[in-house]
């Protein structure tokens, strides 16, 4: 929705004033305003206009039009359907309510081209169609099967072990599975077995290579036809599930279930060793990694491999240069969604995760882990060479180069080189000369998050930095271990020249100076 001036309606052909709103026929997901348009009139063509529009009273006619439709078929449904279901389902024992509206013959059912503009030309064949969706069969049986399955609400089978009930006897059958574990159909090449024939399908298009299902619009081909249909909507814009409770809209049942546990707090997916439980089959396939150490996806350029296909994917950009998620504001561009989501933050200065024991709010997750490892004291990465701990990976890893030597990172400008991207990162605004750090009340600015904060404290006052021996407080966790040393008789800084040792860096540094003569 949004305003300007001097816009036609593409349905009444009147021109929009410069107040009044108007609407999008060919992206707008939520109003679903396309889609209505065309099931009220199948024949109009809304890509003869570049980017169509219809004015507000021709948004609330289609609107009422549409829903006008919709009852008068949910009425001719009733009516119609009532005769075959009570003739058709007596023979099973089903109880159908009596009425007293009328019932049709059975003759409304075979339809043509008139009658439903989706099908080809009527054939000598009857089709049986259901006026509550598109479903259309050549047989009678086959319609009220779907007739007591999708629209009857009826669930007449039910589980003698929990309260599950489905409406179709496989339905009941492939949940009892979840009881027995009993998985009966398996692969004959691997060890891989599901409740399903579809399942199993499926999987044996990994072993073969095969993609049977295949978008006509782009190169994407799937194994899945329910991946397929997903996919597509990114074609057409459609979010056909959509949440009760808030504003979500995606392109699969899936998607929006494991959306409902967000409100309902529910984690399903439990691990059997640790306490950890999560949403989705994926996620705690993902984390028994971290118990067994297996990383099954691999890279086929380099030898890196992983536990998640995700991360596999945005490691693979690195090896072609794509980024192909791109900020709508800044020249931000990026390898994965979740890096744009998180960029975007920056934007919108929305900090989604909060610490439950202080203020502090960042814009990650894993920001959000990091500092509540403060608040515990917990340093979960140790080095196997010396009492090293730290909370994150990478610091292990750059840790760990004192160990070997190795500084891999190198700048492709002079001989630099360091144990870190992050080092490299830095050293870089020395030749570019960029300080993209700059204090919002004085003309200050600098290379580092750290360094702005330390600054800042001088306009504050603040010495968040004390000592527990003494009174000393100051603005840098650095300066406070160069005041700790003062405490310590130990002085591990020791002149590689002559006997001269000391407890900072700092002096060991103007001492080098006297032999190199700098």
């Amino acid at each position: 929705m949004q305003e300007k001036s001097t816009e036609i309606c593409r349905i009444c052909s009147l021109e929009i004033v410069e107040t009044e709103q108007y609407y999008f026929l060919n992206n707008d997901n939520k109003l679903m305003l396309p889609f209505k348009l065309l099931n009220i009139l199948p024949k109009i063509d809304l890509s003869i206009t570049p980017n169509p529009i219809a004015c507000n009273r021709c948004m609330i006619a289609i609107e009422e039009i549409y829903e006008f439709k919709q009852l008068c078929l949910q009425t001719e449904t009733t009516v119609r359907n009532l005769g075959i279901i009570k003739e058709e389902l007596r023979a099973d024992n089903i109880k159908v309510e009596s009425t007293n509206l009328q019932i049709l013959s059975d003759n409304y059912l075979e339809i043509n081209k008139e009658v439903h503009a989706s099908l080809e030309e009527p054939s000598e064949t009857k089709l049986y169609y259901c006026y509550n969706c598109n479903f259309h069969s050549n047989k009678k049986i086959i319609l009220i099967r779907h007739l007591q399955v999708q629209h009857t609400g009826r669930k007449t089978f039910k589980c003698n072990i929990c309260d599950y009930c489905s409406n179709t006897k496989l339905g009941l059958k492939l949940h009892m599975y979840k009881h027995t574990g009993e998985k009966p159909f398996q692969c004959n090449i691997c060890d891989y077995c599901c409740t399903t024939k579809f399942g199993l399908k499926a999987h044996m298009c990994k072993h073969t290579g095969e993609k049977p299902f295949k978008c006509n619009i782009c190169d994407y081909c799937t194994n899945r036809k329910e991946s397929l249909k997903a996919h597509m909507c990114k074609h057409t814009g459609e979010k056909p599930f959509k949440c009760n409770i808030c504003d979500f809209w995606c392109t699969t049942k899936l998607g929006l279930k494991v959306h409902m546990y967000k409100h309902t707090g529910e984690k399903p997916f439990q691990c059997s060793i640790c306490d950890f439980c999560c949403t989705t089959k994926v996620g705690l396939k993902a984390h028994m990694c971290k118990h067994t150490g297996e990383k099954p996806f691999k890279c086929n350029v380099c030898d890196y491999c992983t536990s998640q296909m995700k991360h596999l994917k945005g490691h693979m950009n690195n090896h072609t240069n794509e980024k192909s998620f791109k900020c709508n504001i800044c020249d931000y561009c990026c390898t994965t969604n979740a890096n744009l989501t998180t960029h975007m933050r920056t934007h919108t200065g929305e900090k989604p995760f909060q610490c439950n024991i202080c203020d502090y709010c960042c814009t990650t997750k894993l920001g959000l882990k990091l500092h509540m490892y403060r608040h515990t004291g917990e340093k979960p990465f140790q080095c196997n060479i010396c009492d090293y701990c730290c909370t994150t990976n990478m610091r292990l890893k750059a840790h760990m180069c004192k160990h070997t030597g190795e500084k891999p990172f190198q700048c492709n400008i002079c001989d630099y080189c360091c144990t870190s991207k992050l080092g490299l990162k830095l050293h870089m605004y020395k030749h570019t000369g960029e300080k993209p750090f700059q204090c919002n009340i004085c003309d200050y600015c600098c290379t580092t998050n750290m360094r702005l904060k330390a600054h800042m404290c001088k306009h504050t006052g603040e010495k968040p930095f004390q000592c527990n021996i003494c009174d000393y407080c100051c603005t840098t966790n650095m300066r406070l271990k160069a005041h700790m040393c003062k405490h310590t008789v130990e002085k591990q800084f020791q002149c590689n020249v002559c006997d001269y040792c000391s407890n900072q860096l700092c002096l060991l540094k103007k001492h080098i100076r006297k032999h190199t003569g700098e």
